[in-house]
């Protein structure tokens, strides 16, 4: 990429003026979904930047609606009361909250159920909430589009495993294709007598899915607890030192690996170890038997994790199209920048600042540059001791759509030298996941907004400006006059930390 248009320029063009506080964007600055489902009955309540929001309220209470279905056609009575109770609490919580109304699907449990109306009807009497009951098909597509709103260019396969039934939806270029479901879901296959006769179901329904899908794939994309679960126990196996399942990607060579650790060991220890509820542990064996016929059928070039499902994607419908289109990623970090910075706007002169030492980024490490420099002043709260932790911690652990775990740990990295030379032994397992010029360029972009940091006037006047030369190794300032008095001993040293960390000698120029 040409980097000597104006950088200005270049910002605007790739990632547009932030619309979180566009009318358009405002309307979805909170917005609740219940989702009643086969095993959970699951209220989230989205808030802040409406292409990448925050999780304000989320909370799930395991109700078994689907429990026993299959023998009775019916919803379980227990399972009936527990939902009833949790959906009643959260209408009562969206009242004090002063909610928009809340929107409420309900999938296969509810679709199936020769009760299922006359529950949505019980609902609907003793809480006001007026329950959508979505067919198999529409299930899958919402589902696809809950990926969507973490991967905006995802091309693949997205599937979604619930407790009585799975979906499969087609995502090529940011837009949903043909969707399907099917009767794979582990509280189903409970019901089937004998394991080769379940093996046979199973083996069968992926090639019949297969063969209305056709062939050609790239990456299978996860959404369900139980494909969380297994993504959980694959963590624990191979010692993967990032525990944030979104974008957690296995190769069909780890799932295999994972499938014979599954077999082999006590399910206690398994779920001890993972992490993983009780409830859901006793689903993983039935899980990991679809899964594994699907990636041998599929023959997906590798498998992600999805914690967006079909509550984001119920949150996506809401959207207009210029919200849709924005990068979740950047969206965020203007909003955490606007609302939690000390001078909101620093962020976007600090990138046109350290734009020069990059000269060759593509476009995917531009936005990873971009969204470090929107973020480089989040975590000033924290007492200095802890800030460049607290920045570390925030890049890997926060709630980011749009950036894959080696992204994570750069940005993360990145914030870290924003505040240290140093980097805490605690996070060196972490470092494995980048590759040595990686985390080079880590260390140069947080040192450049360590130093660019100190040159910034109030007034959004630009005060200095970089040039970078790698074929001489040289890296000049140029200081306007009245930023003159701005550097300091404390710049100067910051400013030589930076030239050392390229490899050349710096230079100083007034314009």
């Amino acid at each position: 990429m040409n980097l000597q248009v104006d950088p200005e320029m270049i910002d605007w063009e790739l990632f547009g003026r932030p619309l979180f506080e566009d009318p358009s964007a405002q309307s979805l600055s909170r917005v609740g979904v219940v989702d009643v489902g086969s095993n959970s009955v699951r209220l989230v309540i989205f808030d802040g930047a409406a292409r990448s929001p925050a999780y304000f309220f989320n909370e799930k209470v395991m109700c078994g609606l689907g429990s026993g279905l299959s023998d009775t056609g019916r919803l379980n009575p227990e399972g009936r009361e527990r939902a009833l109770a949790a959906i009643a609490r959260f209408q009562a919580l969206a009242a004090r909250m002063e909610m928009p109304p809340l929107i409420a699907v309900a999938t296969a449990a509810v679709r199936d159920a020769e009760d299922g109306p006359e529950f949505c009807d019980e609902v609907r009497r003793e809480t006001g909430l007026e329950i959508q009951v979505i067919p198999g098909e529409e299930e899958a597509r919402l589902s696809a589009q809950g990926v969507l709103l973490g991967w905006p260019d995802a091309s693949g396969l997205v599937c979604d495993i619930g407790g009585s039934s799975m979906e499969l939806a087609e995502v090529r270029g940011g837009t949903v294709g043909h969707c399907e479901t099917s009767n794979l879901g582990p509280l189903k296959l409970q019901t089937i007598k004998g394991e080769r006769n379940r093996l046979a179901h199973i083996k069968d329904t992926i090639e019949q899915l297969h063969d209305r899908f056709g062939a050609e794939r790239q990456r299978l994309f996860l959404v369900g607890g139980s494909w969380r679960a297994i993504a959980r126990i694959d963590m624990a196996r191979r010692d993967y030192p990032l525990r944030v399942l979104h974008e957690y990607t296995m190769t069909t060579a780890d799932l295999a690996e994972t499938a014979k650790f599954i077999a082999e060991n006590d399910p206690d220890k398994i779920r001890s170890k993972a992490k993983v509820s009780s409830n859901r542990m006793e689903l993983v064996p039935l899980a990991i038997e679809v899964l594994t016929r699907l990636v041998r059928t599929f023959k997906p070039t590798d498998i992600a994790i999805s914690s967006y499902g079909i509550r984001e994607g119920v949150l996506y419908e809401e959207m207009p199209p210029q919200v849709r289109d924005r990068d979740p990623l950047i969206e965020a970090c203007h909003f955490a920048e606007t609302k939690d910075a000390r001078s909101p706007g620093y962020g976007r002169m600090l990138f046109r600042f350290v734009l020069p030492l990059f000269p060759d980024a593509s476009p995917q490490r531009l936005r990873l540059i971009k969204a470090a420099c929107l973020l480089h002043d989040v975590s000033w709260r924290a007492h200095p001791d802890y800030r460049a932790e607290t920045c570390f911690d925030y890049a890997t652990r926060a709630n980011l759509g749009g950036l894959d775990h080696a992204e994570r740990v750069f940005l993360a990295l990145a914030l870290l030298h924003r505040y240290t030379k140093k980097r805490p032994s605690r996070f060196e397992d972490l470092f494995s996941l980048l590759t040595p010029k990686q985390v080079e360029q880590a260390e140069v972009l947080g040192k450049a907004m360590r130093f660019g940091a100190m040159l910034w006037l109030k007034d959004g006047t630009r005060t200095a400006t970089l040039d970078w030369q790698p074929s001489t190794k040289t890296l000049e300032l140029f200081l306007m006059p009245e930023a003159e008095c701005l550097f300091g001993e404390v710049a100067e040293s910051r400013f030589g930390a930076l030239a050392a960390a390229l490899g050349a000698q710096p230079k100083v120029s007034l314009r």
